[in-house]
């Protein structure tokens, strides 16, 4: 089973739209949030990473909200990494407000180097999943 990691976000002001809901689009901001708290919690933090060549940039973003959230709601974030499938990785997301589900939905990486080139996932993003 994919550990899971827990980051939150209080929804500001400036993410909400003219219906009070939270845009859609912040949402995939939250999941980039969470991931970044997922790879410093694993001792990997991003910039540690991209000091040493390696990237993980996104190259697909699925969402699926559920129900909407709203300024100053307190938000928990769920991130859950797949196993590697060669230098592909899956992320999972759910987002909950208390026992509400407000999103699902996932990303996917692949490991490179700075210059474009795919690359072997470093040993400490592989334990990501154990």
């Amino acid at each position: 089973m994919a550990k899971t990691f827990h980051s939150s976000v209080r929804v500001p002001y400036a993410h909400t739209d003219q219906m009070g809901f939270v845009y859609y689009a912040h949402y995939l901001v939250y999941f980039e949030m969470a991931r970044a708290e997922m790879l410093r919690e694993a001792g990997i933090p991003y910039s540690e990473m991209e000091d040493r060549g390696i990237m993980l940039p996104v190259v697909e973003a699925h969402c699926e909200y559920q129900t909407p959230a709203k300024f100053d709601d307190f938000l928990e974030v769920h991130s859950s990494p797949q196993p590697f499938e060669g230098a592909k990785l899956k992320i999972h997301y759910t987002i909950t407000r208390g026992d509400d589900t407000i999103v699902t939905g996932y990303t996917h990486h692949v490991s490179m180097t700075k210059d474009g080139k795919v690359k072997r996932p470093a040993p400490e993003l592989k334990a990501l999943i154990n």
